[in-house]
């Protein structure tokens, strides 16, 4: 599996400033809860919170998800989920792409990196490797973001991620403004 950063491809599992993404599998799924653990205390991300982190990381209508690892730690996180029916940033890309309402969009999701990896591109990989999916699958790849998450805004943007909308996202009767954006080339 390979993903593209600009004109880079990054070979799954060929590492490259330390930082390893590969294919998640199942035994992955203790290290990665521990790494979302993390970044829920010091981000707040997910909102929802990790009360069940293996569940949260296997939701209905996964496709494919991935970790980032260095020195053989698992770090970060990456998922491409099929769109739940309904869902408000696969709306938004098939109003703007004139797309039907039944048009296969892919999401992507369960996206995190540990403090301690931030900066050593296993982010900017992990996405890559997502995008890479998507297009060899001919699958449009939207996301919604916190407006409150700024360094993920950011890494979207730099990476050529477009914006189409904005939305609320609403959990335990509170609500959360957030961004919605598609892949490059989507």
């Amino acid at each position: 599996m390979a993903g593209w950063s600009g004109n880079r491809c990054l070979v799954e599992g060929v590492s490259v400033s330390g930082v390893v993404v590969r294919a998640r599998v199942d035994g992955d799924l203790g290290a990665a809860a521990v790494v979302l653990a993390g970044v829920h205390a010091s981000d707040g991300y997910p909102v929802e919170g990790v009360a069940d982190p293996g569940a949260w990381l296997s939701p209905d209508g996964l496709i494919a998800a991935w970790v980032a690892e260095v020195g053989g730690r698992v770090v970060g996180h990456v998922a491409v989920n099929r769109a739940r029916h309904g869902e408000d940033v696969a709306r938004l890309w098939r109003e703007r792409r004139g797309a039907a309402g039944d048009a296969e969009v892919a999401v992507l999701a369960r996206f995190f990196v540990g403090r301690e990896a931030r900066g050593a591109s296993a982010g900017a990989r992990l996405v890559a490797t997502a995008e890479g999916y998507a297009r060899a699958h001919g699958l449009p790849l939207v996301l919604e973001v916190l407006t409150k998450d700024a360094a993920a805004i950011r890494l979207y943007e730099r990476l050529g991620w477009q914006r189409i909308g904005e939305l609320r996202h609403f959990f335990a009767g509170r609500h959360f403004d957030a961004l919605c954006f598609v892949a490059p080339g989507a």
